[in-house]
């Protein structure tokens, strides 16, 4: 096949004047460099095509590609994630991962909490603030955890995410509010473990690629996975792979991952994360339906590498999961089924 590959470079915003933090969700280059060997390793021939702003400009020269793999996030605006996948069903052509409704709904935490809890699914308590004052009114017993609504790769995520009193919960969002310019997400603290889930396919097809539980060395950021720790994954992070044979808490996690992923209507793969109250049951934070894919930072090839995965295989069964839907009619999210 000849594959379109769509992607944002970091060194690129970083050159525009883009922050270090600003563009951590950006894929490095050696991360295109290893996705288009892997394709090319699998019989494709891959075109690197780049962001929204290259995609738009080669669609209007009329290239076209058999399918187009895509990992580009976006920058700009609270649906920057679905804008890729946008453009391209405009084009009816076919790409890997889910579709701009499921990308909207995962990146904004409150949506996706708000449909999965009721849908049954357990959830931390939480209150969306929009201003400094909202931050007063916040009803949830201490300690909170305080996060940028629509943000990943832990971004705006410190030692100062975990809150234990009233003043320092509305000095932390008006700083998150000031430095985003969106909503904070204010939810309650749990103390347990914290699990990373794979899952891959679709559908009733889908299955779970493996979990990893996350890990604080000596020196990270207690308690939280913040935006240094993952930065610097490589000496502030263990990731422990598990399995859910001999540990009921990492099979509860597991099982509801597979649900999550089918409920919102995920395709291909996605990453699911949870924390475990102090009773020790998991509970949903959030998920990612466009993860990212360096093959030693990134969490999903981290956990498939554990679970006996190998990269190549991992973007051959996302490729799988696509083809096998090129010639169906793309069918949309199924949220709360």
């Amino acid at each position: 096949m000849y594959i379109g590959l769509t992607y944002d470079l970091r060194e690129d915003y970083l050159a525009e004047g883009y922050s270090a933090e600003e563009t951590a969700e950006f894929d490095r280059p050696e991360t295109i460099e290893l996705l288009a060997s892997a394709l090319q390793e699998l019989g494709h021939t891959a075109d690197r095509v780049g962001g929204a702003r290259h995609l738009i400009a080669r669609l209007a020269r009329g290239d076209r590609w058999d399918l187009t793999f895509n990992v580009a996030e976006g920058l700009h605006g609270t649906a920057r994630e679905a804008q890729v996948p946008a453009i391209l069903e405009t084009c009816r052509i076919p790409y890997t991962f889910s579709n701009p409704l499921v990308m909207t709904v995962a990146l904004h935490k409150d949506v996706a909490k708000t449909l999965l809890r009721a849908a049954g699914f357990p959830t931390p308590d939480f209150a969306v603030v929009r201003t400094p004052e909202e931050a007063r009114r916040v009803d949830l017993p201490f300690p909170v955890f305080a996060k940028p609504v629509a943000e990943g790769t832990s971004k705006g995520i410190t030692s100062a995410s975990k809150i234990v009193n009233r003043q320092s919960l509305i000095d932390q969002c008006a700083a998150l509010l000031e430095q985003f310019r969106q909503p904070v997400l204010v939810e309650t603290f749990l103390p347990g473990r914290e699990f990373t889930v794979g899952v891959l396919g679709t559908g009733p097809e889908a299955e779970v690629a493996g979990t990893i539980e996350v890990l604080l060395r000596p020196g990270a950021d207690a308690e939280v996975y913040s935006y240094r720790n993952k930065e610097n994954c490589e000496e502030l992070v263990q990731y422990l792979p598990v399995w859910p044979r001999d540990d009921a808490e990492v099979r509860a996690a597991e099982e509801m991952a597979l649900a999550v992923h089918r409920e919102l209507g995920c395709r291909d793969a996605a990453r699911v994360d949870f924390r475990s109250d102090a009773r020790g049951r998991p509970h949903f934070l959030e998920i990612n339906p466009l993860p990212g894919l360096h093959p030693e930072h990134s969490d999903l090839p981290i956990l498939c590498r554990f679970h006996g995965i190998p990269y190549v295989e991992l973007i051959r069964r996302i490729l799988a999961s696509t083809e096998k839907r090129r010639s169906e009619k793309d069918q949309p999210a199924v949220v709360m089924a």
